[in-house]
């Protein structure tokens, strides 16, 4: 059971893919409906922008047992599997750094042809090369060194150098893996302690964020400022995270039941978030920029009842419609970056938004985009270059 690949997880983080890269493009388009938007830090509420990134974090929580249990069952040791964490958490850091630099910084010199080098040498470095295939460690280097290059010879307009910054989105998704991959690892034995660490940072995160009327407790305590030190912060990646991994760790416990009782143990396990949620939704606001755990605990409720109901159409064979997306949940680290390959020819050629991408029809350009973007994945794909870490 454990080997067989989850379908309804690919399903999962390929629908999340394909609202991630939707959402981006709301940027280049007029009147959003603001249901669909990022909602603003006090305005106590969240919208379809706010719930992607934490759901993707509850998909790679889902995906962790699974492979590192397939890598146990390969004969790979535990060294050897450390190593492997660490190895992808070191791309997504150093790719997460490098996104981030360009978004959320002015950039002296050529913009364009600085983020295309980039992802060019994104692909070469982690691109999934044949096995045994010689030229892959000369190509790998050169994207290493062509990396390299980049970030040295990065300025903003005031001289600063090339920073880690907040490390993107990629590098926080790196730190939650290593946090929620290593703590699977230690616990795998012992699993009882996950929930008690997911209690944990449930704790910290209600510690670390202001109340309507304050603070829960006044002042620092030595907990937030060791999840600061661990690279946690307010500890919604590792509630999230950490959830993905109890799910899949619940859904083995009960894979010899009915399917009528796992879709009710889902369907139970949802509603107790959402009512939970709506509890410390009398004390706190839900933000999506302050981390408030009942914006974790609603976005939970979500991914599990969607989760299930994925599950029960897979079970059903009733997962034909998700096939033009396959490339969103099989090539996901691929299809999250040939938006940046747009973006370096947007800058280039540094056109004015047109106006009539207004409203639904900037919306439905948005969708037009996603789906251009997740076939040229499957471009990629069938011509051998995809990104795997």
């Amino acid at each position: 059971m454990m080997k067989e690949r989850n379908l309804s997880i690919d399903i999962f983080r390929g629908l999340t893919m394909t609202l991630m890269v939707f959402v981006n493009e709301f940027w280049k388009v007029f009147n959003v409906p603001h249901w669909m938007e990022h909602y603003a830090t006090f305005e106590d509420g969240m919208g379809l922008s706010d719930i992607v990134f934490p759901m993707f974090l509850f998909a790679m929580g889902m995906s962790i047992p699974y492979a590192l249990e397939r890598r146990r069952e390969k004969g790979y040791s535990t060294e050897s599997t450390v190593g492997h964490i660490l190895s992808r958490t070191f791309a997504l850091l150093v790719m997460g750094a490098f996104i981030c630099n360009q978004e959320a910084r002015a950039m002296s010199g050529n913009r364009a042809l600085w983020t295309f080098l980039m992802v060019v040498g994104f692909f070469l470095t982690w691109n999934q090369y044949p096995r045994d295939w010689k030229p892959s460690k000369w190509l790998k280097l050169a994207g290493g060194l062509l990396l390299a290059c980049l970030a040295i010879c990065y300025r903003t307009p005031d001289g600063e150098l090339f920073e880690g910054l907040w490390w993107g989105i990629l590098g926080q998704i790196g730190w939650m893996y290593l946090f929620c991959a290593v703590a699977y690892l230690l616990c795998r034995e012992r699993q009882w302690i996950l929930p008690l660490l997911w209690i944990a940072a449930c704790g910290v995160n209600l510690m670390s964020v202001p109340m309507r009327d304050g603070h829960l407790l006044i002042g620092n305590n030595i907990l937030v400022d060791l999840a600061g030190a661990i690279q946690l912060g307010k500890c919604y990646g590792a509630v999230m995270g950490l959830g993905g991994v109890i799910l899949t760790l619940t859904e083995w416990k009960l894979q010899n039941r009915t399917m009528a009782l796992r879709i009710g143990f889902g369907a139970a396990a949802a509603a107790v978030l959402m009512v939970v949620g709506m509890d410390f939704h009398k004390d706190w606001i839900v933000s999506k920029n302050l981390g408030t755990l009942h914006w974790c605990l609603f976005v939970m409720a979500i991914s599990v009842a969607l989760y299930t109901l994925l599950r029960f159409l897979e079970r059903k064979g009733w997962t034909g419609w998700f096939k033009p997306l396959t490339p969103a949940g099989t090539a996901t680290l691929t299809v999250y970056m040939i938006p940046y390959l747009f973006v370096a020819l947007w800058v280039a050629v540094a056109p004015t938004p047109a106006p009539w991408l207004t409203g639904w029809v900037g919306v439905a350009k948005c969708a037009l985009m996603a789906a251009v973007y997740i076939g040229c994945a499957w471009g990629l794909t069938k011509a051998g270059i995809k990104l795997k870490i």
